[in-house]
């Protein structure tokens, strides 16, 4: 079949592909199928639609006749959103690894009609530059190669082919211990920049991951450098050009070791991350900063993110992306010229230009990206009325830009991280809205990707669509009970369990602990990879030993318990070295270990029932804490340390539990937040 197929597809990555010259196919067998039945080799191209790259590479080779050409005559040519088919980007960056390139996209791998990878690489130019071969050659030369080096090429394949096959195989480690975790943390130290925050060098990523880890060490052993560590990067992160000061959201990263120049994209998964950890740092902190910076990211988020269903029954989920590029320029949306300030601000703009680094010349190309790094006052910018003013005027003047495309189509993972991210900062804050959002888009993902026991990972104009994925049931399951701590609702715990139950059925090995990527009935895939490392979002693995870990807490089952543990000790490995790549499941095991399960017993209409959950969730141990509320007439669990406590004096009382020994009733808000710091 001689053309495009693109334009049958929903993902806005894939349809920005659809008029290319070159005869796409989407991932699939019928694609496998035909590379078989013309006996050619298959290129896979992975991208997703904010990707900078990814739209350098289709201007320059993807829409040029002669280059297209090549590629239809010698190749199947597939297109896969990395985004729709984590599974599948996951197999093929691991194969472009083992050969010694750095992963990344776009994604370029070359494979047999079985879906064998046997070369490839990331982004090639369309003529030879930077050292790197012009994309014409390197089809010719792969082509050339596939049909006549038939020898080399099985090589390739076996020692490849035997590579992901071990991504399944983990081989157990010792076991996590409050040390283990106090060395992973201390190693991930050594890796900070201790001027600008981050890790070393260029170019910064945020790794709110990563920097959750500390800030638990920081909680868990009082050691200044780790708070020092933690608080040095989000205020440079708050202040730096990743920022976008008008209206909120942070970039994906900055390509500097400053924070000054972000790769302009927005994706939703981080900043739902920095939402939690900045409320996280927020509750020790009272940082006048992390407030705002949440304050704003929230806004952002419900305003520009925000994908309404059309059923008319007030939910709505959250779009994946905002690109990078807007009229082919990247950043051109969001930079300013001083020129184009003063015409806006007018009298106003001296003030403004001198807060937010805006000059004549520019801080990037002649242009000013807006920043506040290095302003001896942040706390007086933010609260300044009449900086207030002129950024919402800016924000209005901006507005009548062409903006960056968004990619609206819904994830169930990244909409699960989002969902906790709200409740985490609802909950904060007192901001009833917030939670009421986070309900709203639970319910879109239920209803709208849910399909009985199941979940599909992407909904996208009316129509959802691919496998869920490990992570899809991890993170949602995860919202679920932040939801049932806040709303003290049965039904996002039964949800929980649900989601986990099938998860169990679906994607877990049933030879060793862990879960796969994808599910036992995910026919496309080559092989399937069971996941640790956390990379921009954590690990679906490591969220999973979290998740249960609550389960067994809320309800006494040691099932979860024991599958959690067995997990947890599966993937400890015996490298500490290794600690760094598995922060996510680090902070999961201290879950594990050392929780603080806070038992309130009254109704929830009591006021003095209200002053008790508030403490909780105002305390910096709050994010290990697992609350429940139980009306006086509920029998907890006989293997719950809280069994049988109730009311005193027909009062409400919380009970603050580590282990199986409890505390004495707290009927006192002030009471229960001393004995949460002691705790």
């Amino acid at each position: 079949m001689s053309r495009n197929l693109l334009s049958e597809e929903t993902s806005p990555y894939l349809l920005q592909h659809k008029d290319n010259p070159v005869h796409w196919r989407p991932w699939g067998i019928a694609a496998l199928e035909e590379a078989d039945r013309l006996n050619r080799p298959l290129l896979l191209s992975v991208g997703y639609a904010a990707c900078h790259w990814c739209h350098v590479m289709a201007h320059e080779s993807f829409e040029n006749d002669a280059i297209a050409g090549l590629m239809n005559e010698l190749f199947v040519n597939v297109k896969v959103d990395r985004e729709e088919r984590p599974d599948i980007d996951t197999i093929y960056q691991a194969a472009l690894q083992m050969m010694g390139e750095h992963g990344g996209w776009p994604l370029t791998m070359f494979l047999t009609p079985k879906g064998e990878p046997f070369w490839g690489g990331t982004y090639f130019p369309p003529v030879a530059r930077w050292g790197k071969p012009g994309f014409s050659e390197v089809l010719r030369r792969v082509a050339q190669a596939y049909h006549q080096q038939k020898d080399s090429i099985a090589k390739n394949v076996a020692a490849l082919t035997e590579g992901l096959g071990k991504l399944g195989a983990v081989q157990p480690g010792n076991g996590m211990t409050m040390a283990t975790l106090n060395e992973g943390a201390t190693m991930a130290l050594r890796l900070v920049d201790p001027i600008r925050g981050g890790t070393a060098g260029a170019p910064k990523f945020p790794q709110p991951v990563f920097f959750r880890l500390l800030w638990r060490a920081w909680r868990r052993t009082r050691a200044p450098m780790f708070r020092e560590a933690v608080t040095l990067t989000l205020n440079e992160l708050s202040r730096g050009g990743i920022y976008d000061h008008i209206v909120g959201g942070f970039a994906r990263y900055s390509t500097d070791d400053r924070w000054l120049v972000p790769h302009f994209e927005k994706m939703l998964y981080d900043n739902a991350l920095l939402i939690e950890l900045l409320s996280e740092a927020w509750l020790e902190s009272g940082s006048v900063l992390y407030a705002a910076r949440v304050r704003e990211s929230v806004a952002w988020a419900l305003d520009e993110m925000r994908v309404d269903g059309g059923a008319g029954d007030g939910t709505f989920g959250f779009a994946s992306a905002l690109d990078a590029d807007s009229e082919g320029v990247e950043g051109k949306y969001y930079v300013w010229t001083a020129a184009e300030v003063e015409t806006v601000l007018g009298d106003a703009a001296v003030a403004f230009m001198r807060a937010y680094d805006v000059s004549p010349h520019g801080n990037w190309e002649g242009h000013s990206i807006l920043n506040l790094t290095g302003h001896p006052h942040v706390e007086a910018v933010i609260g300044d009325p009449a900086l207030a003013e002129s950024r919402a005027l800016l924000a209005e003047a901006r507005a009548h830009r062409v903006r960056p495309a968004r990619d609206d189509k819904v994830l169930a993972d990244w909409n699960g991280l989002m969902i906790s991210a709200l409740v985490t900062a609802a909950t904060t804050f007192d901001e009833q809205g917030w939670l009421d959002a986070a309900r709203a888009a639970f319910r879109f993902v239920v209803t709208r990707l849910g399909d009985g026991d199941r979940l599909h990972h992407v909904w996208r104009a009316g129509v959802a669509r691919h496998p869920g994925t490990l992570d899809d049931y991890a993170n949602m399951a995860r919202a679920a009970l932040a939801l049932h701590a806040a709303t003290g609702e049965d039904v996002y715990l039964t949800q929980a369990r649900a989601w986990v139950a099938t998860a169990n059925r679906h994607h877990a090995d049933p030879a060793q602990p862990g879960w796969f990527l994808s599910a036992d009935d995910t026919i496309d895939v080559l092989v399937r990879t069971k996941p640790i490392n956390d990379n921009a979002v954590p690990a679906g693995n490591g969220t999973m030993v979290e998740v249960l870990a609550r389960l067994w807490l809320l309800t006494g089952e040691a099932t979860y318990r024991d599958q959690a543990e067995a997990a947890a000790k599966l993937f400890s490995g015996d490298n500490p070295q290794y600690l760094l790549s598995i922060p996510g499941l680090l902070t999961a095991a201290e879950l594990l270990q050392r929780a603080i399960q806070v038992v309130v017993v009254g109704e929830d209409d009591d006021a003095a029932v209200r002053a008790l959950m508030t403490a909780v969730r105002h305390s910096p141990s709050a994010p290990l804490v697992v609350l429940s509320r139980h009306g006086p007439d509920v029998a907890l669990p006989a293997s719950h340390p809280a069994a049988g406590k109730t009311l005193v004096d027909g009062r409400p009382a919380a009970y603050v539990c580590v282990g199986q020994t409890c505390s004495p009733p707290l009927q006192d808000a002030e009471a229960l937040r001393q004995a949460l710091s002691r705790a």
